[in-house]
């Protein structure tokens, strides 16, 4: 669920955004509400939302300088503008500046749920790339576990099979992955193995039975009952973007 804040100084504007749309729908939750700039500022800093819903005539602090302190404290925060007609330059300028968009009043349901969604499909695309990003991030660089990498694939791939090709018996071997590795060799080769997959769901077109077979599964329904155990959704779910 991604976290909503709505600041704005009239209170009915306000309710209604809040209370009018289906927001379990949208994939979000109101985080909080605020009624002006500084209300909003105190409230960011104890708890972050994704995006910020923002008036941007308001007493004590407007929404462009509550823009500005958030867009330098938490950049990753996606900021949209509520203005009347009389700011309306003020929200072009800040949407150049960085802001994701604006609202111009008088806005029905549909106008914000469309932005919303808008919004939405941006943040989805930030955190796949940040999903891809971590998944290459924690691939082991070790010369052992390159290997293993390597033949991520092979299904015949197992301790004593590649202690053969190394030249050690299955038990120094076992003891020596454990070490560098941290996990046994097993638990190592199926969470690398899930990793790839989880790799090629968010990268790739590739069909389920190819993706098992990729990661060294000969049976796509056995592959599919490993993931879900591992992961706790199925690759099909997975790859539609819900998370276990």
């Amino acid at each position: 669920m991604y976290k909503l804040m709505i600041v704005e100084d009239e209170y009915l504007v306000r309710q209604g955004i809040a209370s009018l749309l289906d927001f379990e729908k949208l994939g979000m939750e109101v985080l909080a509400e605020a009624e002006n700039g500084v209300e909003a500022w105190e409230l960011f800093q104890k708890e972050q939302a994704d995006i910020l819903l923002t008036d941007i005539n308001m007493p004590q602090m407007n929404g462009i300088r509550l823009a500005q302190l958030v867009r330098e404290q938490y950049p990753e925060t996606h900021i949209v503008f509520l203005t009347g007609y009389d700011d309306f330059d003020y929200a072009l300028s800040a949407v150049k500046l960085g802001a994701d968009d604006y609202l111009l009043k008088p806005f029905s349901k549909a106008d914000v749920e469309e932005m919303l969604v808008k919004v939405k499909m941006k943040l989805d695309k930030e955190e796949k790339r940040q999903q891809i990003s971590d998944l290459v991030e924690q691939s082991e660089t070790s010369s052992l576990a390159q290997l293993i990498q390597e033949r991520l694939a092979d299904q015949d791939l197992s301790l004593k099979s590649l202690a053969q090709d190394l030249g050690f018996s299955s038990s120094h071997l076992s003891v020596v992955l454990k070490k560098e590795l941290g996990l046994p060799f097993q638990d190592y080769l199926i969470q690398e193995r899930m990793k790839r997959a989880k790799l090629l769901l968010l990268t790739t077109d590739l069909k389920i039975y190819e993706i098992a077979e990729q990661v060294g599964f000969e049976d796509m329904n056995y592959f599919s009952q490993r993931f879900k155990q591992v992961v706790g959704v199925t690759p099909r779910q997975f790859k539609k973007g819900e998370q276990g």
